[in-house]
């Protein structure tokens, strides 16, 4: 068995009418159902949609780092 790790990372989408935790939570539970290993993930943007003058959607940008996994 190798003594070290090689990660790969993706970038992914989460969105909430609710806050920018929720937008990190749903982005992460939808990328478990199809991606295995996920180790850590990273916020490089955060954005909103506003309507009437205040928040109507928030989305946050993820980087996700996943173990690959050998044979």
């Amino acid at each position: 068995m190798s003594e070290h790790h090689t990660y790969k990372k993706l970038e992914i989408v989460g969105s909430s009418p609710t806050s920018i935790e929720e937008a990190i939570e749903n982005a992460i539970d939808e990328c478990s159902k199809t991606v295995s290993n996920m180790n850590w993930f990273e916020v490089v943007e955060t954005r909103g949609h506003i309507v009437d003058g205040k928040v109507a959607h928030y989305q946050v940008t993820l980087k996700i780092g996943f173990r690959l996994r050998y044979s």
